[in-house]
């Protein structure tokens, strides 16, 4: 996670002889099975933010020490080209609950009770454990010696202490292995905030796009493509199990087979969903088509969501042989007039009908007066869409479940409103940037009975057509 800014590296691999003296973990080696070239994540990020998103079997956990066991001692390897610590260092490690962060953070870091020296900081570096008092083994901190001759300090939390545990000192390293909430992490961030220190999240995104999950991929929740991603002073690196070498196709199927469905992608690619909330839940690939050009006989139609803070309009054609809806196009603007809302709507069509938020009847907090016939008046012919949620929401699943809802991949403002749409741990919609998913609503529950064609380009076709005859 801080790593270097140079091409990714294959794996070094050394011929060992088995050595009764060579140990990992207090465990004698006596083999090294090759597992050839394989792609190292290898980058520097020039802030402050490091997220590692990996799937199970990965060992994040393994990743986050490492790099905490670096900066504790100063003993950093030569090819280590991130950040680097010239001092000894004050740092925290947190997970989930104190047993969670006893049983794997201070397992990890130290080794067993009884064998501290045999986890990730060596031995010889370790100078003083000190322990809680009645925490069945669970450590308060550490004392660990860097190579400066002075000495880094490790403090161990966990979060169900709650906000007020992460008060205090300013630190230089904080090490969250599993997801907190954003309580804990604001609190984190003011901690590192006179230092400019290192803030480092371990964790497998079961619990969805969550705000902290957001903030790494943004609002529009959308996964980088190579599945790194850098921005300003954050960075996120989202591991596969394609990228662990150790699992052969057999071992993948039987793990992907044991998930929950909705876990799948988190599980196995680290990747966020929205969890089994999810109101549509069909993978978009599933639902997302190349860009291509409309037939003119196939009949358009726009659902429109309108508000001052953003109006949405989704437009879509339909082939009628297949039975399949296709949107192609989205208007999606905020803090505007009607008047540039027409404008663009037209711009795609003036003929094009369209299906409006029956609300939009009501009266505008802005100004008094009708939206609905506020367009109207600006020239948009416009139907009241039936806004029945519950069985509209079932039209449109089952059209994106059976393949007769697709999406062209230059959408993606509805792309963006499709990976967040979920419902709350109550079974209540959240009303967050759904203005798009409304306007799908609303063409599919009432669009596609007004949908038309251009009659007049069919009308010049035809004359055009009579006079080559």
């Amino acid at each position: 996670m801080g790593g270097a800014s140079r091409p990714a590296l294959p794996f070094v691999l050394l011929k060992i002889e088995p050595q009764p003296f060579l140990e990992i973990d207090g465990s004698e080696i006596i083999a090294v099975i090759p597992i050839g070239r394989h792609e190292v994540f290898d980058f520097t990020v020039p802030g402050l933010h490091n997220y590692c998103a990996a799937g199970v079997v990965h060992h994040n956990t393994e990743a986050g020490g490492y790099e905490t066991t670096l900066h504790l001692t100063g003993r950093y390897p030569f090819w280590w080209a991130g950040h680097r610590f010239d001092h000894a260092i004050d740092a925290w490690a947190a997970g989930d609950t104190k047993e969670t962060v006893r049983d794997i953070v201070q397992l990890k870091m130290l080794g067993p009770d009884g064998g501290h020296g045999t986890g990730l900081i060596p031995g010889e570096d370790i100078v003083k454990v000190v322990k809680r008092p009645n925490g069945g083994g669970a450590v308060d901190y550490i004392i660990v010696k860097h190579v400066s001759g002075k000495f880094s300090r490790l403090g161990f939390k966990s979060f169900d202490q709650g906000r007020e545990a992460f008060q205090g000192t300013a630190k230089d390293l904080i090490w969250l292995d599993e997801e907190s909430n954003e309580a804990i992490r604001a609190e984190c961030a003011m901690r590192l905030a006179t230092t400019s220190g290192l803030l480092m999240e371990t964790f497998t995104p079961l619990r969805g796009l969550t705000p902290v999950v957001l903030k790494y991929l943004g609002e529009d929740a959308e996964v980088p493509s190579d599945r790194i991603g850098k921005a300003g002073h954050q960075a996120l690196v989202m591991a596969g199990w394609d990228d662990a070498p150790h699992l052969d196709e057999d071992t993948k199927d039987r793990l992907l087979r044991d998930c929950e469905p909705h876990l799948r992608e988190a599980r196995s690619k680290g990747i966020p969903s929205i969890g089994a909330g999810a109101i549509y839940p069909v993978a978009e690939d599933e639902i997302s088509v190349e860009d291509f050009a409309i037939p003119d006989h196939w009949p358009r139609v726009y659902g429109l969501d309108v508000g001052w803070n953003k109006t949405a309009a989704p437009f879509a054609a339909i082939d009628r042989d297949a039975d399949i809806v296709y949107i192609y196009s989205c208007h999606y603007q905020g803090q505007q007039e009607p008047s540039t809302h027409v404008a663009a709507i037209k711009a795609r069509g003036e003929w094009i009908p369209g299906t409006i938020d029956p609300a939009s009847r009501g009266r505008s907090q802005k100004d008094g007066q009708q939206l609905l016939q506020i367009y109207r008046d600006l020239g948009l012919t416009l139907t009241e869409a039936e806004n029945s949620v519950e069985s509209g929401l079932y039209e449109v699943h089952q059209r994106l479940a059976t393949g007769r809802l697709k999406v062209f991949k230059s959408c993606k403002p509805w792309f963006a409103e499709y990976r967040i749409y979920h419902r709350d741990d109550k079974g209540h919609i959240v009303k967050k940037n759904d203005h798009l998913m409304d306007g799908t609503r609303y063409l599919v529950v009432t669009g596609l009975h007004i949908a038309k064609t251009n009659t007049s380009q069919s009308a010049s076709k035809y004359r055009a057509l009579r006079g080559l005859a």
